[in-house]
Parts: C-alpha cells; structure tokens; sequence
C-alpha cells in the first residue's frame, strides 16, 4: 500500500510580531520528514480568499518542496484551471518538473466554492468551458514542437513555442479531481489519474474506487490501483479524548468549508459533499489507535484501494511519525502477506 500526504501549509495574519511565513517552514520541514519516514508524495490543495490562510500559490510552495527533497513526487491537488493561463501555467508547471527531475503529478480540478469563483469574478457556469479549453492548451504547450496560435472563447495566443520542455514524456502524469458518476467516467475515458476526496464513506469511495476500474478496462487499458488516490484526514490519538475533539474539530471545520463554498440562498451540492454528523465525520476519517485506523485500511484495501493520501492536523510532524512508525510498516506488501495487520499494537509512545 502506498501513502502519501494531501494538504496545505497556513499563513496566519497578524501584526508586524508575526512571523506569517513560519507556517510555510514548517511545512517544508514536514515534508522532508515525510520523505525520510516513507511517505511517497505531497499533494497541494488550492484555495482562496478563505481568511484561513489556506496555500493559495502551491506551486510556488512546491518548489521549495522539491528542493529540499529528493524521491517525494509533487501533486497539486488541485490547481484549479479556470482561474489560470494556461500558458504561464504550462511554462511554471514544466519548470517544476525539470527542476525536480521529473516529480511532478499534474492534478486539475474545474472549482466547486462559489466565494472562489464570485471574487476572481468568473461566472461558475463558465467552468466547464473554461477547464476544457485550459487544459487542451496546456496538453498542447507541453506536446508542441513547433510554434503554434490559438483563437479560443477564453485565450488568444499568436505564434508561441512554450519552453521549457518537460522532463516527463510526453508530459506529466494528469490526476483528476472527481466524485460523481459521470465525471469519474470522464477521467477514465481521458486516460487521466483519478482523485477521491476525503468526505466521502468509506462504502461511497469504494464504489467510486469500483466504477473507474470498470471503466478503464472498458477503454481497452490495464486497470493500475495505484491510479486512483483516495484522500483521509488521519491522527493517531493518544486517548479516546483526543479522538472525539479532532472528530468534532473536523466536523466544525468541515461546515464553515461548506458555508464559504455555497452560493447565497443556495445549497452546498458538490461531490465533496458530507455527512453533516459527528458519526459521518468519524467514519470518513482514520482517527484513534493503531488498531482503529488499521481497521479502516484494511476495508479501504478489501475493496481494492491501495494509494491513500494522509492529511493530518497542522502538519503534526508527531503524527506523521506515529503513522510511519506504528501503522505503515503492516501495509508495506502485498495483503496475503500481512496477517499482523489484524493485530496492530496500541500506541505507547509516538
């Protein structure tokens, strides 16, 4: 089973006696600590305006990142590609992947907050189209090579040749964020990478997980496992106290996400959808002892899953250690050859 990290660093507001970038070293440092732990990738989210000093430039976050490491692969998960020109994002994104000798894992997402799309004053309806022609152009800048125009409803590019190339051929690897029928067959179809969010039940993203396979092989294509990253927020807890408060935190959390997301008047209606409970908010998540979190791993991996992405509590570098060191090593081969994953030892010491 493979682990990686899904997440954002913070950048607290204050006064002049705030440091507000300390937020974005930790997070570099956490992610050099992953990398040394076993964890195999970051991915980056992408939001704006929230107040929550949430990563708005991950892919300025994530060179840092691939100069301080040397394995990790560098996801964006996701850039959401109407807000941005596809051109200079073909142009920061290639650089990125040369820089880190071919780390990059291209995730594009089309946006789902309604305050995102209202204050970058693009109308939400537009996102389809905006996504479809930003993303062939991008396909394009990264493939061409000969000089090119395009006269679409949103760019207009005359006679450019996108440089650098990428390190990865033809191009990066492309993951999509999807979570509704249809839109998972889309990325199955296109022959991208599928993302599972983090809300989702477990028996939800099980089906989701099933339907991708189902249409790949439809395609034609050999079904990879680790095609598909299915995102959970994770803490090894010290007490059943400390579970219950991360259990609430996270539902807390996840209403004041939803209410930023929907539109006045409106209903939040997105595949992120959840379970407005602290039971849905349990479940979906791997919190607790050992023993608890294997449990839920081990019905991830029954159903086929085997690529999980971790987001943990403010890049608790303590919990990432206590995952690596008391959960991770049953996962390390193949499931008939983990029988002691069944009878995981509690947690003394992180």
């Amino acid at each position: 089973m493979r682990f990686g990290l899904f997440g954002s660093a913070q950048a607290q507001r204050g006064g002049s006696d705030l440091d507000s970038g300390q937020g974005f070293r930790d997070y570099i440092e956490y992610n050099v600590e992953a990398e040394a732990l076993g964890y195999t990738s970051t991915f980056v989210v992408e939001h704006h305006f929230t107040g929550l000093g949430q990563v708005s430039a991950s892919l300025n976050l994530l060179t840092w990142v691939a100069a301080r490491t040397t394995t990790l692969r560098l996801g964006t998960a996701v850039i959401v590609l109407p807000w941005h020109n596809p051109v200079l994002l073909a142009e920061q994104t290639a650089t990125i992947d040369l820089l880190s000798g071919g780390r990059l894992e291209f995730g594009v997402g089309k946006g789902y907050r309604h305050n995102e799309f209202a204050s970058f004053c693009i109308p939400q309806e537009e996102a389809d189209e905006r996504f479809e022609e930003c993303l062939a152009l991008i396909l394009k800048s990264w493939t061409s090579e000969q000089r090119f125009s395009h006269h679409g409803k949103h760019w207009h590019f005359e006679d450019i040749i996108v440089e650098p190339p990428t390190a990865q051929k033809p191009h990066p690897p492309i993951w999509m964020a999807a979570g509704s029928p249809d839109s998972i067959r889309k990325v199955a179809q296109r022959g991208f990478k599928l993302l599972l969010d983090q809300l989702a039940s477990t028996a939800d993203t099980i089906e989701r997980f099933k339907l991708y396979k189902s249409e790949v092989e439809a395609c034609g294509r050999r079904f990879d496992p680790m095609d598909v990253a299915v995102s959970r927020a994770f803490l090894v807890a010290r007490s059943a106290e400390e579970k219950a408060k991360a259990v609430e935190s996270r539902l807390a959390h996840q209403r004041r996400l939803a209410t930023l997301s929907t539109a006045p008047g409106g209903a939040f209606k997105s595949s992120r959808s959840f379970a407005d409970t602290l039971e849905g908010s349990e479940e979906s998540a791997m919190f607790g002892t050992p023993d608890e979190i294997a449990k839920k791993l081990n019905a991830l991996r029954a159903g086929g899953i085997e690529h999980v992405l971790l987001n943990g509590p403010a890049g608790s570098r303590e919990n990432l250690r206590s995952f690596a060191r008391h959960v991770m090593p049953a996962f390390a081969g193949p499931a008939n050859e983990r029988a002691a994953s069944r009878a995981q030892p509690q947690l003394v010491n992180p």
